[in-house]
């Protein structure tokens, strides 16, 4: 089963990652590989605790990246 996930590099170091199909479904890691490992890992577990409950799993929703342009107010002294 392949399940969407995004990355995010955090500012302080290291990455977030989470799942867009799985609400609340999250991890972290030092490094790409560390997080990819953690959230599978978490992924397993929600999957588990899903069926333990005997709820439905999710389909994996492929999310669309995209943006925006905003146009950006100055600053009121």
């Amino acid at each position: 089963m392949k399940v969407p996930v995004i990355l995010y590099h955090e500012p302080s170091g290291g990455y977030s990652i989470v799942c867009p199909t799985l609400p609340g479904c999250h991890s972290q890691g030092e490094t790409v590989e560390e997080a990819l490992a953690n959230v599978k890992e978490a992924i397993v577990l929600y999957l588990e605790v899903l069926e333990e409950d005997d709820l439905p799993i999710p389909g994996a929703v492929e999310p669309l990246l995209t943006a925006v342009e905003v146009e950006r107010r100055a600053k009121v002294s």
